[in-house]
């Protein structure tokens, strides 16, 4: 039977799922009221905080922002010769919620700031569907060439510009993958900055067939397939489906541009766990760059769910584990 024919029903409101109200006037109202930390600039009035954070305004009509995360050091200074690696975060949320301020996402970067020693910026980019794809895309972008001409001193002293890196999770990685395929194709223009390779921890990618996965969650309580179906409904260009190529990388045989992303010998990581509905969507675009040539490695592990390194100590270290081994690789094999 296909899987056109064997289509679960849902069970779930997709809208309760997400915590959301839609507005007439196309607006979300979000009720997900989940906790949010300040930065934390100032190293004399806390001697024990182990990373410094600032948020930094980039274009305050877009509202695009960025929270930098920086591995205390002893002492700090940059009499050093060994500057930091970069990498650059986009956060996820399915495009439509939350920020770089957003408890859970400063945890994780304050963790790898630390663990990778690394210089994170964390960035704040516009949400749907008041400001539908490729907006979110647009922000990535203005991000990446405001950190190569910025004087901000934290990325200035501290920042190794020719080891950099681009991930996300979930909408996040999504947002990687189609800001990394932007920055290849203009890769002379974000110099000094130079990519090295891409994170994407349990991408968010779409189609209109179901996969096996999706069938197989249907109805999973973490993230149900009518979530991720109205997700892609307020994400997308109006009358978009699945198949268009902000959500399914696979579609026309997949973007020219990896040829690029070879050429370059950018390295890519995926990861995911089978208990999210969209691990065969993380699979398949795997599948589709080694087809192309590019040096990507799939991560993927039994049980789980979407988004449990956030929430499962053990899972938060492995994962780390992964992030460190790939970002000494990616740099050593320069």
């Amino acid at each position: 039977m296909s899987n056109e024919t064997a289509q679960p029903q849902s069970t779930i409101d997709p809208y309760e799922a997400l915590h959301i109200i839609s507005n007439s006037d196309g607006s979300l109202t979000r009720k997900n009221m989940l906790p949010k930390r300040p930065a934390t600039s100032d190293p004399s009035h806390n001697d024990i905080i182990p990373v410094l954070t600032k948020d930094i305004i980039i274009n305050q009509s877009n509202n695009l922002w960025v929270r930098i995360f920086l591995p205390r050091r002893q002492p700090l200074d940059s009499s050093s010769s060994d500057k930091l690696p970069l990498i650059v975060y986009y956060h996820g949320g399915g495009f439509i919620d939350f920020g770089p301020d957003m408890i859970a996402f400063h945890i994780m970067c304050s963790n790898m700031a630390i663990q990778l020693q690394v210089v994170i910026v964390s960035v704040n980019y516009r949400l749907a569907p008041e400001h539908r794809l490729p907006a979110a895309y647009d922000d990535a972008m203005e991000a990446l060439h405001w950190i190569k001409t910025t004087p901000e001193v934290w990325l200035q002293k501290y920042v190794d510009f020719s080891s950099c890196f681009l991930m996300g999770d979930s909408a996040g990685g999504n947002i990687t993958y189609y800001a990394g395929l932007r920055a290849a194709a203009e890769v002379d223009h974000l110099f000094p900055l130079k990519i090295r390779g891409l994170i994407l921890h349990q991408p968010f990618f779409g189609g209109v067939k179901r996969t096996g996965s999706e069938i197989r969650l249907f109805n999973n309580a973490n993230l149900p397939v009518c979530a991720t179906d109205l997700l892609w409904e307020l994400s997308l260009p109006v009358g978009a489906n699945r198949d268009h190529e902000y959500s399914n990388p696979t579609v026309e045989g997949g973007s020219k541009v990896l040829d690029q992303i070879k050429w370059l010998g950018w390295k890519v990581m995926v990861t995911g766990c089978d208990g999210d509905p969209l691990i065969d969507r993380q699979i398949e675009a795997v599948k589709l760059m080694e087809q192309k040539g590019v040096q990507v490695v799939g991560h993927f592990v039994g049980g789980g769910f979407h988004g449990v390194e956030f929430v499962d100590c053990s899972k938060a270290e492995a994962f780390l584990g992964l992030l460190k081994s790939f970002v000494l690789s990616s740099k050593l094999a320069v």
